[in-house]
């Protein structure tokens, strides 16, 4: 029975925003964590030692510091890439000359969600600029690079508005792409080759709750594995320049 392309669409941006909050809600402490110590190394002797710093600087509340615009970034990024993975499917079955209800390998739907992957970026540079910036907020201060009224989400977008304009909040958007794109193709193609592992010849379809959650850990393990050799540089509140060693040099004063 052939789904309507619209259901599936609204499904598929329903569980991409689902996802996306889930991911932030669990993860954003990490992730301050790495932004942290990627913008200041020489700062932190450590994980231990940035999480008791932060802690003890700003308290619980700072390692969730740019959860807001985590948010955003997040459900939109998400919302946006599973909804054009299933477009992305259907355009990879068109340029292979299969039938709109063919079943896609796993090497093709790698494909696809690569495809998907360049349509998300384009929502997630501008809030994961503004997240990246709220989250060494503390550090900013304390070198003096900012000054304390200018650390809220709506000071960061000003700031930005008024020295590039609106496409400041898309530089490094090259770098975004030249990091999305490959780390999704893995993201996908582990994800469908552990469906296919778990499936065991059934329909993929009919795996249950615990095998697909172990396949999306999978996928997302591929795509941290070969993404996080390049996290320093592409980050999108930076230009890109190939030969950077850290992101301190190029924080700007907001």
């Amino acid at each position: 029975m052939k789904s309507n392309p619209a259901i599936q669409a609204a499904i598929d941006l329903t569980a991409g925003a689902a996802g996306g909050t889930a991911c932030v809600l669990t993860g954003q402490p990490f992730d301050t964590m790495k932004v942290k110590m990627q913008t200041f190394p020489n700062l932190y002797r450590g994980l231990t030692d940035c999480c008791l710093k932060t802690y003890s600087q700003v308290g619980f509340r700072g390692f969730y510091k740019g959860t807001s615009p985590a948010l955003i970034a997040n459900i939109a990024e998400n919302s946006v890439l599973f909804m054009c993975y299933g477009f992305c499917q259907q355009v990879v079955r068109k340029v292979l000359g299969l039938d709109g209800q063919a079943k896609l390998s796993d090497l093709q739907n790698a494909a696809a969600g690569s495809f998907a992957s360049a349509f998300a970026s384009l929502v997630l540079c501008p809030t994961e600029l503004v997240k990246c910036r709220l989250q060494t907020m503390y550090e900013m201060e304390t070198s003096g690079k900012i000054t304390q009224s200018h650390n809220t989400v709506w000071s960061v977008v000003k700031s930005i508005l008024r020295t590039d304009g609106p496409l400041g909040f898309y530089h490094g958007l090259s770098s975004t792409l030249l990091r999305e794109v490959p780390g999704y193709f893995f993201f996908f193609g582990g994800y469908e080759l552990s469906r296919s592992f778990f499936a065991s010849g059934r329909s993929k379809d009919e795996l249950g709750p615990i095998p697909l959650m172990l396949s999306g850990g999978v996928g997302g393990i591929s795509l941290s594995g070969l993404l996080f050799t390049r996290w320093i540089v592409s980050s999108p509140e930076f230009k890109f320049f190939p030969c950077l060693e850290n992101r301190q040099d190029l924080l700007e004063p907001l």
